[in-house]
């Protein structure tokens, strides 16, 4: 079957605020929603003014940390599936996101910018969600098993810290690949949320050298972003007479 692969990537420079974004579109989530997920569980609790079960940190750790599809089953339904999702990432500002339909969690449909809106709830200090659960679910991320530490952390050449949240899905009627990789990096003392989705893929591995690459490009556009920032603030300083 002939590679019909496309991918959209978003990086946001969190000290600078500077942004990359290459290619565009709507695609389904896969197991990236995992995150809207534990986030609309947690807005919840929250809300209620109270912690989560011991039953709902298990399945949140198995979540996110493995990727278990059981477990997210079992948030999802607690959350009220599609509508609660949807009305959670409504309060995190998200616009472009849409919760699969029925128990289908993993056929959310998002776009990239909606993934940098739903990191910087997790990842900045603007944010719905309190300093408590922010911390949970980074500390989450970054504890995924190490097969699954593909995507935005083996893309960041030399990260000194990372956090991440990857999807995989054959779709049926087609048999091609979504790969999508979401998560946070600190390269070269810079913090940075990264989102990369694609869809298409004739198999999973061309998919995640897809992510990848698209992420690693998007990363060097950043440095030349920044570079030029920089050499423009110098050449509007006052010269010394």
């Amino acid at each position: 079957m002939a590679d019909e692969a496309r991918v959209s990537v978003a990086v946001l420079d969190l000290g600078s605020g500077e942004t990359v974004t290459h290619g565009g579109g709507v695609f389904v989530t896969a197991s990236v929603v995992k995150v809207d997920i534990l986030a609309a569980l947690l807005l919840g609790a929250q809300d209620a003014g109270r912690e989560l079960t011991a039953r709902e940190r298990s399945y949140a750790t198995a979540m996110i940390g493995r990727s278990d599809n059981d477990a997210a089953s079992a948030l999802w339904a607690g959350i009220g599936r599609a509508a609660g999702l949807d009305a959670a990432n409504a309060r995190f500002g998200l616009t472009e996101t849409a919760g699969g339909d029925g128990t289908l969690w993993g056929l959310t449909r998002t776009t990239a910018a909606d993934r940098l809106a739903l990191l910087r709830q997790v990842f900045g200090t603007d944010s719905a969600l309190g300093a408590d659960a922010r911390r949970y679910v980074r500390g989450l991320m970054e504890r995924v098993v190490p097969e699954q530490a593909w995507g935005v952390p083996s893309a960041a050449e030399g990260a000194t810290a990372w956090a991440v949240k990857n999807g995989w899905l054959p779709r049926d009627a087609t048999g091609l690949w979504v790969v999508n990789s979401i998560g946070y990096v600190t390269v070269g003392g810079r913090a940075c949320l990264v989102s990369a989705l694609s869809d298409g893929n004739a198999t999973m591995e061309r998919g995640v050298a897809l992510v990848e690459g698209a992420v690693r490009h998007a990363l060097v556009s950043l440095d030349g972003k920044r570079a030029d920032a920089e050499a423009r603030a110098v050449r509007g300083r006052p010269r010394p007479v």
